[in-house]
Protein backbone atom coordinates (compact mmCIF):
# COMPACT_ATOMS: atom_id res chain seq x y z
CA UNK A 1 0.00 0.00 0.00
CA UNK A 2 1.04 3.34 -0.67
CA UNK A 3 2.48 4.91 2.86
CA UNK A 4 0.14 7.91 3.61
CA UNK A 5 2.18 11.41 5.57
CA UNK A 6 -0.28 13.47 7.32
CA UNK A 7 1.78 17.21 8.50
CA UNK A 8 0.90 18.11 11.71
CA UNK A 9 2.74 19.26 15.16
CA UNK A 10 -0.27 18.50 17.62
CA UNK A 11 0.28 15.39 19.22
CA UNK A 12 -3.51 14.86 20.20
CA UNK A 13 -3.94 15.13 15.89
CA UNK A 14 -0.99 12.91 15.35
CA UNK A 15 -2.55 9.85 17.43
CA UNK A 16 -5.91 10.36 15.83
CA UNK A 17 -4.09 10.74 12.47
CA UNK A 18 -2.59 7.31 13.01
CA UNK A 19 -5.26 5.72 14.57
CA UNK A 20 -7.14 6.33 11.14
CA UNK A 21 -4.54 5.08 8.96
CA UNK A 22 -2.02 7.81 7.96
CA UNK A 23 1.76 5.31 8.10
CA UNK A 24 3.96 8.64 9.09
CA UNK A 25 3.54 12.12 10.90
CA UNK A 26 5.54 14.75 8.94
CA UNK A 27 6.73 17.55 10.91
CA UNK A 28 8.10 20.47 8.94
CA UNK A 29 10.59 22.83 10.39
CA UNK A 30 11.31 24.62 6.95
CA UNK A 31 11.16 28.22 7.10
CA UNK A 32 14.76 29.23 5.15
CA UNK A 33 13.30 30.61 1.90
CA UNK A 34 10.14 29.41 2.08
CA UNK A 35 8.42 32.91 2.71
CA UNK A 36 10.03 34.29 -0.38
CA UNK A 37 9.39 31.76 -2.91
CA UNK A 38 5.43 31.04 -2.08
CA UNK A 39 4.60 34.59 -0.46
CA UNK A 40 0.74 34.90 -1.53
CA UNK A 41 -0.09 31.66 -2.23
CA UNK A 42 -2.29 29.51 -0.21
CA UNK A 43 -0.11 26.92 0.70
CA UNK A 44 1.03 25.56 4.22
CA UNK A 45 3.48 27.34 5.84
CA UNK A 46 4.89 25.21 9.14
CA UNK A 47 6.36 26.96 12.03
CA UNK A 48 7.26 23.75 13.46
CA UNK A 49 9.93 23.12 16.42
CA UNK A 50 12.55 20.76 17.79
CA UNK A 51 10.26 20.81 20.58
CA UNK A 52 7.30 19.61 18.25
CA UNK A 53 9.62 16.64 17.14
CA UNK A 54 9.97 15.85 20.66
CA UNK A 55 6.34 16.01 21.52
CA UNK A 56 5.25 14.15 18.05
CA UNK A 57 7.71 11.20 19.00
CA UNK A 58 6.20 10.62 22.32
CA UNK A 59 2.67 9.71 20.95
CA UNK A 60 3.83 8.33 17.65
CA UNK A 61 5.09 4.67 17.86
CA UNK A 62 5.67 2.04 15.51
CA UNK A 63 4.56 0.94 13.07
CA UNK A 64 4.05 4.48 12.39
CA UNK A 65 7.47 6.80 12.18
CA UNK A 66 7.77 10.13 12.44
CA UNK A 67 9.49 11.76 9.37
CA UNK A 68 10.64 15.48 9.73
CA UNK A 69 11.68 18.05 7.31
CA UNK A 70 14.23 19.71 8.34
CA UNK A 71 16.16 23.29 6.64
CA UNK A 72 17.77 23.64 3.45
CA UNK A 73 21.46 23.25 3.56
CA UNK A 74 23.13 26.23 5.90
CA UNK A 75 25.50 26.81 8.07
CA UNK A 76 22.99 25.44 11.10
CA UNK A 77 22.34 22.42 9.17
CA UNK A 78 24.78 19.42 11.32
CA UNK A 79 23.05 21.31 14.60
CA UNK A 80 19.45 21.20 13.25
CA UNK A 81 20.08 17.55 12.10
CA UNK A 82 21.85 16.16 14.95
CA UNK A 83 18.48 17.63 16.92
CA UNK A 84 15.78 16.34 14.92
CA UNK A 85 17.25 12.91 15.38
CA UNK A 86 18.12 12.77 18.77
CA UNK A 87 14.69 14.16 19.33
CA UNK A 88 13.43 10.83 17.37
CA UNK A 89 12.97 11.28 14.12
CA UNK A 90 12.84 7.82 12.21
CA UNK A 91 13.11 9.72 8.51
CA UNK A 92 15.45 13.16 7.67
CA UNK A 93 14.04 14.59 4.60
CA UNK A 94 16.08 17.73 3.07
CA UNK A 95 14.23 20.27 0.91
CA UNK A 96 15.44 22.40 -2.08
CA UNK A 97 18.59 20.66 -2.83
CA UNK A 98 20.07 21.64 -6.18
CA UNK A 99 23.38 19.21 -6.84
CA UNK A 100 24.26 15.49 -5.80
CA UNK A 101 27.20 17.21 -4.01
CA UNK A 102 24.52 18.86 -1.60
CA UNK A 103 22.90 15.52 -1.25
CA UNK A 104 25.88 13.65 -0.32
CA UNK A 105 26.89 16.18 2.46
CA UNK A 106 23.17 15.66 3.52
CA UNK A 107 24.06 12.09 3.73
CA UNK A 108 26.93 12.61 5.79
CA UNK A 109 25.55 14.83 8.40
CA UNK A 110 22.94 12.44 9.02
CA UNK A 111 25.72 9.65 8.84
CA UNK A 112 23.29 6.45 9.50
CA UNK A 113 21.69 7.51 12.29
CA UNK A 114 18.26 7.77 10.11
CA UNK A 115 16.81 7.37 6.79
CA UNK A 116 17.25 10.28 4.45
CA UNK A 117 14.68 11.51 2.15
CA UNK A 118 15.81 13.99 -0.45
CA UNK A 119 12.85 16.24 -1.51
CA UNK A 120 13.51 16.99 -5.39
CA UNK A 121 11.49 20.23 -6.34
CA UNK A 122 13.43 22.17 -8.67
CA UNK A 123 14.73 21.50 -12.10
CA UNK A 124 18.39 21.93 -11.31
CA UNK A 125 17.65 18.79 -9.10
CA UNK A 126 15.51 17.13 -11.80
CA UNK A 127 18.84 17.37 -13.77
CA UNK A 128 20.82 15.94 -11.24
CA UNK A 129 18.74 12.98 -10.08
CA UNK A 130 20.55 10.17 -11.85
CA UNK A 131 24.02 11.67 -9.68
CA UNK A 132 21.70 11.23 -7.00
CA UNK A 133 20.67 8.27 -7.48
CA UNK A 134 24.28 7.04 -7.88
CA UNK A 135 25.15 8.25 -4.04
CA UNK A 136 25.40 5.43 -1.59
CA UNK A 137 22.88 6.24 1.99
CA UNK A 138 19.78 7.93 -0.17
CA UNK A 139 17.35 5.82 1.03
CA UNK A 140 14.13 7.00 -0.64
CA UNK A 141 12.75 10.16 -2.37
CA UNK A 142 10.05 12.42 -2.78
CA UNK A 143 8.96 15.10 -5.55
CA UNK A 144 7.60 18.04 -3.87
CA UNK A 145 5.22 19.51 -6.78
CA UNK A 146 4.32 22.57 -5.81
CA UNK A 147 7.90 24.08 -5.61
CA UNK A 148 8.73 22.34 -8.59
CA UNK A 149 5.86 23.67 -11.11
CA UNK A 150 7.36 27.18 -9.17
CA UNK A 151 10.69 26.49 -10.74
CA UNK A 152 9.53 25.38 -14.07
CA UNK A 153 7.26 28.57 -14.11
CA UNK A 154 4.32 26.44 -14.60
CA UNK A 155 0.76 28.15 -13.77
CA UNK A 156 -0.39 25.01 -12.05
CA UNK A 157 1.20 22.66 -9.08
CA UNK A 158 0.06 19.41 -11.08
CA UNK A 159 1.58 20.56 -14.56
CA UNK A 160 4.56 18.37 -13.75
CA UNK A 161 2.32 15.56 -13.50
CA UNK A 162 0.55 16.33 -17.13
CA UNK A 163 3.92 16.96 -18.63
CA UNK A 164 5.68 13.47 -18.33
CA UNK A 165 8.26 15.09 -15.88
CA UNK A 166 7.50 12.83 -13.01
CA UNK A 167 6.99 10.05 -15.87
CA UNK A 168 10.74 10.56 -16.30
CA UNK A 169 11.65 11.13 -12.65
CA UNK A 170 9.54 7.71 -11.24
CA UNK A 171 11.55 5.65 -14.51
CA UNK A 172 14.77 6.63 -13.11
CA UNK A 173 13.99 5.94 -9.59
CA UNK A 174 12.50 3.09 -10.40
CA UNK A 175 15.74 2.04 -12.36
CA UNK A 176 17.32 2.74 -9.39
CA UNK A 177 15.29 0.41 -7.42
CA UNK A 178 14.60 3.66 -4.95
CA UNK A 179 11.01 3.92 -3.61
CA UNK A 180 9.32 7.44 -4.03
CA UNK A 181 6.41 9.68 -3.61
CA UNK A 182 5.04 13.11 -4.92
CA UNK A 183 2.92 15.69 -4.28
CA UNK A 184 0.06 15.74 -2.21
CA UNK A 185 -3.53 14.43 -2.43
CA UNK A 186 -7.05 15.26 -1.81
CA UNK A 187 -9.97 13.34 -0.52
CA UNK A 188 -11.26 11.02 -3.62
CA UNK A 189 -14.06 13.38 -4.25
CA UNK A 190 -12.70 17.00 -4.17
CA UNK A 191 -9.67 19.25 -5.11
CA UNK A 192 -9.04 20.89 -8.42
CA UNK A 193 -7.52 17.64 -9.97
CA UNK A 194 -9.81 15.16 -8.33
CA UNK A 195 -7.95 13.40 -5.43
CA UNK A 196 -9.27 9.79 -7.47
CA UNK A 197 -7.88 11.00 -10.52
CA UNK A 198 -4.12 11.73 -8.74
CA UNK A 199 -4.22 8.39 -7.01
CA UNK A 200 -4.55 6.75 -10.15
CA UNK A 201 -1.56 8.62 -11.45
CA UNK A 202 0.48 7.03 -7.63
CA UNK A 203 -0.91 3.68 -8.56
CA UNK A 204 -0.10 4.13 -12.68
CA UNK A 205 3.82 5.28 -11.61
CA UNK A 206 4.76 2.55 -8.77
CA UNK A 207 4.59 5.45 -5.96
CA UNK A 208 5.53 4.33 -2.46
CA UNK A 209 4.25 7.23 -0.58
CA UNK A 210 1.91 10.73 -1.17
CA UNK A 211 1.23 13.55 1.58
CA UNK A 212 -2.71 13.73 2.42
CA UNK A 213 -3.10 17.20 1.57
CA UNK A 214 -4.54 20.02 4.05
CA UNK A 215 -7.68 19.99 2.22
CA UNK A 216 -7.50 16.44 2.89
CA UNK A 217 -8.50 16.68 6.48
CA UNK A 218 -8.33 19.82 7.91
CA UNK A 219 -6.39 20.07 11.54
CA UNK A 220 -8.07 23.35 12.86
CA UNK A 221 -11.25 21.72 13.36
CA UNK A 222 -12.57 19.76 16.77
CA UNK A 223 -10.31 16.90 17.68
CA UNK A 224 -13.52 14.26 17.57
CA UNK A 225 -14.79 15.61 14.21
CA UNK A 226 -11.05 15.21 12.68
CA UNK A 227 -10.97 11.90 13.64
CA UNK A 228 -14.11 11.28 12.26
CA UNK A 229 -13.36 12.80 8.65
CA UNK A 230 -9.93 11.09 8.50
CA UNK A 231 -11.08 7.87 8.97
CA UNK A 232 -14.02 8.09 6.05
CA UNK A 233 -11.64 9.90 4.07
CA UNK A 234 -8.62 6.98 4.54
CA UNK A 235 -10.80 4.45 4.38
CA UNK A 236 -12.58 5.60 1.05
CA UNK A 237 -9.14 6.16 -0.36
CA UNK A 238 -7.81 2.40 0.98
CA UNK A 239 -11.32 1.39 -1.05
CA UNK A 240 -9.98 3.17 -4.33
CA UNK A 241 -6.09 2.45 -4.00
CA UNK A 242 -7.31 -1.72 -3.71
CA UNK A 243 -9.31 -1.77 -6.77
CA UNK A 244 -6.91 0.43 -8.60
CA UNK A 245 -4.25 -1.97 -7.48
CA UNK A 246 -6.39 -4.92 -8.60
CA UNK A 247 -7.44 -3.58 -11.93
CA UNK A 248 -5.13 -1.17 -13.09
CA UNK A 249 -4.20 -2.02 -16.82
CA UNK A 250 -1.83 -0.57 -19.37
CA UNK A 251 -4.86 0.59 -20.75
CA UNK A 252 -6.64 2.19 -17.71
CA UNK A 253 -3.19 3.85 -16.76
CA UNK A 254 -3.17 5.41 -20.25
CA UNK A 255 -7.16 6.32 -19.65
CA UNK A 256 -6.48 7.89 -16.07
CA UNK A 257 -3.38 9.77 -17.25
CA UNK A 258 -5.08 11.02 -20.09
CA UNK A 259 -7.92 12.29 -17.84
CA UNK A 260 -5.33 14.35 -15.65
CA UNK A 261 -3.90 16.02 -18.70
CA UNK A 262 -7.46 16.83 -20.01
CA UNK A 263 -8.12 18.43 -16.49
CA UNK A 264 -4.99 20.13 -15.81
CA UNK A 265 -5.35 22.07 -19.47
CA UNK A 266 -8.79 23.26 -18.40
CA UNK A 267 -7.45 24.41 -15.04
CA UNK A 268 -4.57 26.06 -16.71
CA UNK A 269 -6.82 27.50 -19.52
CA UNK A 270 -9.32 28.95 -16.81
CA UNK A 271 -5.94 30.76 -15.21
CA UNK A 272 -5.02 31.99 -17.96
CA UNK A 273 -8.75 33.60 -18.87
CA UNK A 274 -8.60 35.12 -15.25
Amino acid sequence: MIKLMYITNHPDYAVAAVRAGVDRVFVDLEYIGKEQRQGGMDTVKSHHTVHDVRAVRRVVHSPAELLVRVNPLYEGSAAEIDAVIEAGADIVMLPMWTSADEVREFVSLVGGRARTMPLLETAQAANALQDVLALEGVDELYVGLNDLHLSKKQPFIFCPLADGTVDALASAMHSAGKPFGFGGIAAMDTGLLPGAYVLGEHVRLGSDAVILSRSFCRNDIALDEFSRIMQEQIAALRKREELLQKSMTAELAADNHRRVCECVDRIVAEKERA
